[in-house]
């Protein structure tokens, strides 16, 4: 693919493996992608996990941000010895009790340190989407309360945690998704709350609208658009205009079922809609084709916004981590 704009391309891609292949290498200096994301498939030892990253980042020459999912619970690539394990968000929430705020900071000042002693610079999280009694169980404990005033506070201390660690926070599902009834990596999840009601799900982004990358939310909002909200142009207006999210926006996993269609015309409609950025993950090389092709370079919009989250990276300030640990286990278990 030309770039002789010389932006980023307008993606976000996952890899095959451990270590890239030849066509990966090639494939990817000619696509240059925004960053990476990485699974299971691509984790064996830390010193693999280093090399791949230096590989991805030498294929496309630029310090390319290396995205990971590591909430913690069920939603957790890294687990020991590489990295802590992690009880769900809500259960260590509900456990902390007055001292939940400090302890998710805790927590997610924690996990920037063992990514970054890994090469990865960017966590998917926080996830601030409101739960409700009926959130599909596949959500529900990966979220941070049931109110939106709280959920903002521990999604506050999420990404200062991980801002301080050095570690791009993404804050995801925008505009909201705990409304979800069905989980939407299968089907598409549709709520038919009215749009006064959905300010409660809107209000956590609006709090935390100054981060600067965001992950937007497959599901419809029957009172708003009949398109899903990744796909749709009313939506990320309103994530703009409404929600006040400046930030360089990628959509949740291209390749979920809960779009329809191929993934190239489903990456082509997301760019239409506004999104800056393609996020696909499963690695397929012949789809990352297909993906590249259709979201094509990013406009001068997103290359801004882009640069600005590249810029938010900071180094780290040296910190006692094992009296950290020692604190939140005290917060915990004391």
């Amino acid at each position: 693919m030309s770039n002789p704009a010389g932006r980023f391309g307008a993606t976000i891609l996952g890899c095959a493996g451990l270590s890239l292949t030849p066509d990966e290498v090639q494939f990817f200096a000619e696509a240059r992608p925004f960053g990476f994301i990485l699974f299971s498939r691509n984790i064996d030892t830390a010193d693999q996990i280093r090399a791949l990253c230096v590989e991805l980042r030498t294929a496309v020459g630029h310090d390319a941000p290396i995205l990971i999912d590591q909430e913690g619970g069920r939603v957790q690539r890294l687990r020991p010895p590489l990295a802590q394990d992690w009880v769900p968000p809500l259960d260590q929430i509900t456990k902390a009790g007055a001292s939940a705020a400090r302890s998710m900071y805790l927590r997610s000042r924690i996990q920037a340190h063992e990514l970054r002693g890994l090469g990865i610079d960017s966590n998917c999280a926080p996830l601030v989407d409101v739960a409700t009694d009926s959130t599909h169980p596949f959500l529900k404990n990966r979220c941070y309360g049931f109110d939106a005033q709280s959920v903002a506070a521990f999604g506050r201390a999420v990404a200062d945690g991980l801002l301080d660690g050095g570690v791009l926070p993404v804050l995801k599902h925008i505009p909201g998704h705990g409304r979800a009834q069905v989980d939407s990596h299968l089907d598409l999840p549709t709520v038919s709350a009215s749009r006064e009601d959905l300010e409660t799900d809107f209000a956590p982004f609006k709090a935390l609208n100054d981060l600067t990358l965001g992950m937007t939310a497959h599901l419809v909002y029957e009172a708003l658009d009949p398109l899903p909200a990744t796909i749709s142009e009313t939506m990320m207006t309103l994530i703009r205009d409404d929600i006040g999210f400046d930030g360089l926006i990628m959509t949740d996993d291209i390749s979920m079922e809960a779009l329809s269609g191929a993934v190239a015309d489903r990456s082509a409609a997301s760019i239409a809609a506004g999104c800056d950025v393609v996020l696909h993950c499963n690695g397929d090389f012949a789809e990352m084709q297909d993906v590249v092709a259709a979201s094509g370079i990013m406009t001068e919009a997103a290359q801004n916004r882009a640069e600005r989250a590249l810029a938010a990276r900071q180094t780290p300030q040296p910190v006692d981590i094992d009296a950290l640990r020692a604190e939140l286990e005290s917060q915990l278990n004391g």
